[in-house]
């Protein structure tokens, strides 16, 4: 049985466990490696069951555990090269010290990781998407500054996505942001806005995209209510209905402990 588990999401830190009670992959490693394994041991997930780490952009708010978590776990670590390069010079991680490339796509154990390019003020960020070994695939596509043709082929192809709601246009205009700050959240290489958001959801339903959660939602400039009423009201404006015709609610920013099974 194939399961989402977010441990984090948002500007503090974010990781998702994708796979099976078995074995699975992490994405993203930006929380302490003590505060990642307290949160799998929440969720009663061992470290021994993941494969890898995936790792999307050198942020901290992505990689901040990365070094850590891998050494104490003997784990691999997957990067776009960009990635990789800025994570060495960052000191995420140590210089060819169990990293390699992932240029499109890479078996661990049972399953697919595919990776799909991202727009983002990053070095070579990127999107991934698991195929699980009875073939489900779940897609995790935040930190977009816009949406990109390839992105929304990779997550039209899932059971089940994450996809970046990270700010209302509003609230970001009107707070405490420098302005030098704003134009790059608003810019083509920053996030996905509440209403950018919205209106790509009704495609990938119609593609059988069900089970959707929406992430990386600031803490500053928008509310996890605010970005799922958003989607919710503008799917229903199509004559979608949520429960009926597609599942969604906000990634939480902390565990809560629940998986999503897909």
């Amino acid at each position: 049985m194939a399961k989402v588990v977010p441990l984090f999401s948002g500007s503090k830190g974010n990781s998702y466990y994708i796979g099976s009670s078995g074995e699975g992959v992490l994405i993203d490693a930006g929380r302490s490696a003590k505060q990642l394994d307290e949160a799998l041991d929440y969720c009663g997930i061992s470290p021994k069951s993941i494969g890898a780490v995936f790792v999307t952009h050198e942020h901290v708010d992505h990689c901040s555990g990365l070094r850590v978590f891998a050494k104490k776990h003997g784990l691999k670590i997957y990067a776009s090269v960009g990635t990789l390069l800025a994570m060495e010079e960052k000191g995420f991680v140590e210089p060819l010290n169990n990293c390699d490339v992932i240029s499109d796509t890479v078996d661990i154990g049972n399953m697919r990781i595919v990776r799909c390019d991202t727009s983002h003020d990053a070095r070579e960020s990127c999107c991934y998407q698991v195929i699980t070994a009875d073939g489900r695939r779940a897609t995790i596509a935040t930190d977009l500054g816009v949406m990109t043709d390839n992105v929304r082929d990779v997550i039209r192809k899932s059971d089940f996505a994450v996809v970046e709601s990270n700010h209302d246009i509003n609230m970001l205009k009107n707070g405490f942001y420098p302005p030098n700050v704003k134009a790059r959240i608003l810019s083509d290489k920053g996030h996905l806005s509440n209403d950018a958001c919205a209106g790509e959801l009704a495609d990938f339903i119609r593609c059988g995209v069900f089970r959707l959660m929406l992430g990386h939602i600031s803490e500053n400039n928008n509310l996890p209510e605010l970005a799922v009423n958003t989607s919710v009201n503008t799917l229903k404006a199509v004559g979608m209905k949520r429960d009926l015709d597609f599942t969604l609610s906000d990634v939480p920013a902390v565990c809560n402990g629940k998986s999503i099974v897909f």
